[in-house]
C-alpha cells in the first residue's frame, strides 16, 4: 500500500560541528537539510536548556504569607524537576540562603526594594526589564500577580486575585490607582496567566475578557506540618494561647476584606446566647483600614475572650490551627482561602463564606453562611459549639475534600504555562 501513501519522519542528527540534519523519510526517497544547530535553539528554546527567571521578592524569612509560600512551593519543586534548566532568582532585598535551592539557582538582588507603589514601578519597569535583557533570560515567571510591561521576555503571570474590582474602597488609595491602571495590563501583557481558582479563572475571563484558553488555574496546598493533632497536643497548644479553654481561630491578615468587625459581633452575640467558656483567637497581622476591627473589638462585652496574636511563626501555625474548636473564615472575598485548606489538613471543622473561591476550596467540608450576616454568622458559631455530630461530619468530607489540592498538581500547571509559552503557544 505504499506506492498510495507519502508519509515522512523526522530525525534529527546532532554532529560534533553542531550542526542538525533533519533527515525526511519516505517510501521512495531520503531529503537531508542542514541548518545550524543555534538556529533550532534560538528559535525554539524548548529543544535546549533554560533559562527561567523568577520573581521571588516576596521569599521572606521568618515573615511568609500567602503569595510568599506559593511562590518559595511552586520555585523549589520547578528548580528540582528541571535540572538542566539555569533558575535566576530576582529579589529586591538581601536574601536568605534557604531559598537558593540548588546550584542551578543564581541569586541575584535588584534594587530597589518594591514595597511601595512607586517602587513597584520603577522595579518592574526599569529594573527587572534590565536585568532579563542583560541576563538573556528565555522566560519570566512572576507569581505575585506583577510583571514587567518593557520586556520581550515571553512571561507567565501568577495572578491570586483581582479582589481590588470588587473592594476598590478597602485598597488604600495610591495601591488602588496603581492596580487600575497597570493590572489590566499585566494581564494582557502576559503570555500565561496562571490563577489559584476556577472562580478566580472565570472572575478574570468576565472582567477583563481575556480568553479563557489563556488562563489555567493551580490551586494552593499546604505544608505536611498541618495534620490532626493528638488530645494530649491539642491540650498543650490551648494551654499556651486560651488558658486552657477551647477557642474559635481566625487566621489571616487584618483588613475589611477579611470581615473581622462582623465575626467579632457573632462572637459577641454567640457569648451572649451560649454562656459558653469559649475565645475567639485572631492570627495575623495588622494590615491597613483596622478602625473598624478596633471599634468592633471596643463594643464587645466579651472582648476580654477576644485575643489578637499578631503574626503568627509558620512553626506555631500547624498546632494553633490543631487545637481550635473551629476555624473561622467569614471573608468577604476571596481568590483561594488558604486558612479553609489548613483546617481540612488539620481536620478541624470550619465556617466560611458563601461566596467568591470559598465553597469551591472548602466543597462540602465547611458550614457556609452569609459573611454580611452577623445573626447567620453568630448561628454556625452557636452550631460547630453544640453539634459535635455536625463537626464529625465536615471533618470526614474534609479528609476527601483537600486531596484535590497539592503543591504537584500546581507545579503541573505552572510548569506546562513556561513550556507552553516558550514553545510558542
Amino acid at each position: 500500500m505504499d506506492h498510495f501513501f507519502w508519509y515522512c519522519i523526522v530525525q534529527c542528527y546532532i554532529f560534533d560541528e553542531g550542526w542538525v540534519c533533519p533527515g525526511f523519510w519516505c517510501s521512495s526517497f531520503r531529503l537531508y537539510t542542514f541548518l545550524p544547530l543555534h538556529f533550532y535553539t534560538s528559535h525554539f528554546p524548548y529543544l535546549r536548556a533554560m533559562r527561567i527567571a523568577v520573581n521571588t521578592r516576596l521569599l521572606l524569612a521568618n515573615r511568609m504569607e500567602g503569595i510568599g509560600r506559593f511562590t518559595h512551593e511552586v520555585a523549589q519543586r520547578l528548580v528540582a524537576r528541571r535540572p538542566a534548566d539555569e533558575f535566576i532568582f530576582l529579589f529586591d532585598r538581601p536574601f536568605d540562603d534557604r531559598y537558593v535551592y540548588s546550584p542551578q539557582v543564581r541569586p541575584l538582588v535588584v534594587p530597589p526594594p518594591a514595597r511601595h507603589p512607586l517602587l513597584w514601578y520603577l522595579w518592574f519597569e526599569a529594573a527587572v526589564p534590565y536585568v532579563l535583557g542583560r541576563q538573556r533570560a528565555d522566560v519570566f515567571l512572576s507569581m505575585d500577580g506583577y510583571c514587567a510591561l518593557r520586556t520581550t521576555v515571553p512571561t507567565v503571570l501568577v495572578t491570586h486575585d483581582i479582589a481590588h474590582v470588587h473592594y476598590p474602597d478597602q485598597i488604600p488609595g495610591l495601591a488602588r490607582q496603581y492596580y487600575d491602571y497597570f493590572v489590566p495590563r499585566y494581564l494582557k501583557k502576559a503570555d500565561q496567566i496562571v490563577t489559584v481558582s476556577e472562580f478566580c479563572r472565570q472572575d478574570i475571563h468576565q472582567h477583563y475578557h481575556l480568553p479563557l484558553d489563556k488562563i489555567s488555574v493551580a490551586g494552593n496546598a499546604v505544608a505536611p506540618a498541618f495534620r490532626p493533632f493528638s488530645v494530649a497536643e491539642q491540650a498543650l497548644t490551648r494551654q499556651c494561647y486560651s488558658a486552657g479553654a477551647p477557642y474559635f481561630f481566625y487566621l489571616g491578615a487584618v483588613h475589611p476584606r477579611k470581615n473581622l468587625p462582623r465575626l467579632i459581633a457573632a462572637f459577641d452575640r454567640f457569648k451572649t446566647a451560649s454562656g459558653a467558656a469559649v475565645k475567639l483567637l485572631v492570627g495575623g497581622r495588622f494590615a491597613w483600614q483596622t478602625g473598624a476591627v478596633q471599634a468592633a473589638y471596643d463594643a464587645a462585652a466579651y472582648r476580654s475572650d477576644i485575643h489578637f496574636l499578631g503574626y503568627v511563626p509558620d512553626e506555631e501555625l500547624p498546632a494553633l490551627v490543631g487545637a481550635a474548636l473551629a476555624l473561622t473564615y467569614v471573608s468577604l472575598f476571596e481568590g483561594f482561602g488558604v486558612p479553609v485548606l489548613e483546617a481540612l489538613h488539620a481536620e478541624v471543622p470550619v465556617l466560611t463564606s458563601d461566596r467568591s473561591s470559598l465553597p469551591e476550596v472548602a466543597g462540602p467540608a465547611a458550614l457556609l453562611v452569609d459573611p454580611e450576616n452577623v445573626s447567620a454568622i453568630a448561628q454556625g458559631l452557636h452550631r460547630l459549639y453544640l453539634e459535635p455530630e455536625l463537626r464529625a461530619q465536615l471533618v470526614e468530607k474534609g479528609r476527601q475534600q483537600r486531596a484535590q489540592f497539592t503543591w504537584e498538581k500546581a507545579t503541573d500547571v505552572v510548569e506546562a504555562a513556561l513550556i507552553k509559552v516558550t514553545a510558542g503557544g
